[in-house]
């Protein structure tokens, strides 16, 4: 079988809030976040081969290809196949790699996100978005958020999504220099695990960026945040110094675990504007709201 499909998009994700609201038995931390997608990400090339292997034809400096996401989430999909034609077809894998690791824009999750929606496109194995999105939580808990393809309000470890309808806005992103390991943040024992669980009550009426999307808890609101912001502010001062020279310009704060931070803007020339003044220290960009992933077509 011989069939390529390049240029295809792995866009980044913002935490517009990220609360952690308890602790499961087995050590994983129940959360509340709401995933907006963004116009800025990786891009991946895929050739399927005749052979069954699986090769990364990028060399990505400090990222061993077997234990890539992205060659990972091939093997899955291959041995999810189970005994058929597919599971003996391969790839080869070439990626454009621009996100940066450690940054808490969900880069490695969403490469393999596009790695299963491609393969299963190119080798016809025919599994559903659902069905994709349980192989992707084997592979990492935002991995499903972008299989879904929405904008979305989530719960559980992450696992749970409520497609939600997010304003059309603009975002200045700034990459503090430094890689912030997950583990280290929710390892803490400076991180809060007890904020109230909130609701989404009316995203239909926000008319702006972040700030005016209304949220609420069970008692008189709730005051959204990134609740791992702080313990990764205390372990990398780079970020807290990133949070605190963005908030001149609104409500910034730290996406995910860290380490990128962003502040929303209405339009795009007031975020170009700020762009224009980030300290030359950062590298920064402005990127764009997106209401579905690029490939949601894939699986329609």
């Amino acid at each position: 079988m011989s069939a390529t499909l390049l240029n295809c998009a792995a866009p980044a994700k913002l935490n517009l809030f990220l609360h952690v609201i308890g602790r499961r038995s087995d050590g994983y931390h129940l959360l509340q976040t709401l995933f907006q997608l963004i116009d800025r990400g990786d891009t991946l090339h895929f050739s399927v081969r005749d052979d069954g292997a699986i090769a990364r034809t990028t060399d990505i400096p400090g990222v061993p290809a077997q234990s890539d996401l992205i060659v990972r989430a091939a093997r899955l999909l291959q041995h999810a196949a189970g005994d058929t034609e597919q599971r003996r077809l391969g790839a080869d894998i070439a990626i454009d790699k621009i996100l940066p690791m450690g940054g808490g824009l969900g880069g490695g999750s969403s490469d393999a996100a596009t790695t299963l929606m491609v393969l299963n496109h190119l080798w016809q194995t025919g599994f559903s978005r659902g069905e994709l999105m349980d192989l992707g939580a084997q592979l990492g808990a935002d991995v499903p958020f972008f299989i879904f393809g929405e904008n979305a309000f989530a719960e559980g470890i992450g696992e749970r999504l409520q497609a939600v309808n997010t304003p059309d806005c603009w975002f200045v992103v700034i990459e503090p220099g430094v890689s912030v390991p997950t583990g280290i943040i929710f390892s803490s024992a400076q991180l809060t695990r007890d904020t109230k669980p909130c609701k989404i009550t009316d995203f239909s009426k926000a008319y702006k960026c972040f700030g005016d999307v209304k949220l609420q808890s069970a008692k008189n609101g709730v005051d959204f945040k990134n609740d791992l912001e702080a313990v990764a502010s205390a372990h990398f001062p780079a970020v807290a110094d990133a949070v605190k020279w963005l908030r001149q310009f609104g409500d910034a704060r730290m996406t995910g675990s860290g380490a990128c931070v962003f502040c929303s803007f209405e339009h795009e020339s007031q975020a170009r504007e700020v762009l224009q003044q980030v300290p030359a220290q950062w590298k920064a960009w402005t990127a764009k709201a997106m209401r579905q992933h690029p490939l949601a077509a894939l699986l329609r």
